[in-house]
């Protein structure tokens, strides 16, 4: 049945709520990461493998949410996993020692992994009705809100302690999902007994080889941004030694760089391939974010300004040059051969947790082994290899896929049905 258009605008505005304030509870904690290290008590290496081995929550409701989306509708599990959420960021401040953190770290990463899922089909569905490419919309609002959490975090982690911190910004997130929850689609609007689809089933480990570069490609483009979350904030302060409001500011420039990158991928695309655009983009950004790395830290010593914004600027244009890398890729999951583009993301997306969860454990076993500096090394040599990957990769996206792709889903949209 046909909704009035001011019920589709009104579930758009809900959706497009739903997504920022997601990315700003989501990133809320990552400048305070040196605090909850210290709290917890564990070294780089066991850091490591807490936030690598809580990934695990992330893949479990691919188990199970296709299922619950195609019985229940996607606003009752948006709901609800939306006050996990809230409740398990919260309960971050609060973890005593590291097996706890891991706890409520991986319980964060199961609901947020079934919020993604619920919410990002609720867009599809949506974007059915309204006939016209709304997506790209809801992810730039994810990461406005993450970058503007990580700019006001930063600020609220020199005078705010962090029990109070990780108290008061999710109660405020919870707010605003229970005001805006009631606009968005209905189960009996949403369509979701419709999404229900049959495709010829390809084994998992016959799958064409083009899958198994394009999953590769998606992991090396994506780690240094998941990095940079995890550890940005420890590099500032360690090996910078800056204070916790000026930290953030490097995870903030990278941020921000990268969201106007995304933001310009539109125009861009007018003139320059995708492809060209991720290749170029990974090996220039790379290198800006090597730059960085080598020549910031010996500055501190003379002068600690200085030195941040030489490392806020490079780290910026290593944003800007990340930004049409996963793009890339997802536009190039149309074009395997054999696959229908759901079944493609979804086994890209799956590979890529996996990797990631090994990557997580080997990026906190260098930093405790050799050091911070040298650590950020891996994850910028592997957005030099996607960006190389993607030039050769994703020739076959056409413009409209990158469009629609410029700001890529903030989780899995596909599920284990489709693999």
């Amino acid at each position: 049945m046909p909704l009035p258009p001011a019920r589709l605008k009104s579930a758009q505005t809900a959706l497009a709520v739903f997504f920022f304030t997601q990315g700003f509870v989501a990133i809320t904690f990552i400048p305070r990461i040196p605090e909850i290290i210290e709290q917890i008590g564990v070294s780089f290496a066991v850091w490591g493998l807490i936030i690598g081995f809580a990934g695990i929550g992330s893949l479990l409701p691919l188990l199970v949410a296709n299922r619950l989306v195609g019985r229940f509708g996607t606003r009752p599990i948006i709901n609800l996993s939306s006050v996990f959420i809230v409740l398990s960021v919260m309960s971050l401040a609060w973890a005593p020692n590291g097996f706890v953190f891991f706890v409520f770290q991986t319980v964060m990463m199961f609901s947020m992994s079934f919020f993604n899922i619920a919410i990002n089909a609720q867009s599809v569905m949506l974007q059915k009705r309204v006939k016209q490419v709304i997506i790209g919309k809801f992810h730039a609002a994810w990461s406005i809100g993450a970058g503007a959490s990580a700019a006001l975090s930063g600020i609220m982690a020199s005078f705010v302690s962090l029990q109070i911190h990780l108290l008061v910004v999710p109660l405020v997130c919870l707010v605003v999902f229970q005001v805006y929850v009631r606009s968005m689609l209905s189960p009996e609007e949403d369509g979701h007994k419709e999404e229900r689809q049959a495709s010829r089933k390809v084994p998992f480990f016959k799958s064409p080889n083009q899958l198994w570069l394009l999953a590769l490609g998606l992991f090396t483009g994506v780690f240094l941004e998941l990095v940079m979350m995890d550890w940005s904030a420890l590099f500032s302060q360690q090996v910078m030694l800056l204070s916790p409001t000026l930290g953030a500011v490097p995870f903030a420039s990278f941020m921000l760089a990268m969201i106007g990158g995304r933001l310009l991928i539109t125009r861009a695309t007018e003139k320059y391939h995708i492809s060209e655009l991720s290749k170029w983009g990974g090996i220039y950004g790379s290198i800006m974010m090597a730059i960085g790395l080598v020549v910031a830290p010996p500055i501190v010593e003379h002068d600690p300004i200085l030195a941040l914004v030489v490392l806020s600027l490079f780290w910026a244009l290593g944003g800007f040059g990340l930004a049409p890398l996963v793009p890339s890729f997802f536009g190039a999951a149309g074009h395997v051969t054999g696959l229908t583009t759901s079944q493609a993301l979804a086994r890209m997306s799956l590979l890529n947790s996996l990797a990631v969860i090994g990557a997580k454990v080997v990026m906190g076993g260098l930093a405790e082994s050799v050091g911070l500096q040298i650590a950020f090394v891996l994850p910028i040599v592997l957005m030099f290899i996607a960006g190389i990957l993607s030039g050769r990769l994703a020739k076959q996206a056409k413009r409209k896929e990158a469009v629609e792709n410029a700001f890529p889903i903030t989780g899995s949209l596909t599920v284990i049905d489709e693999l």
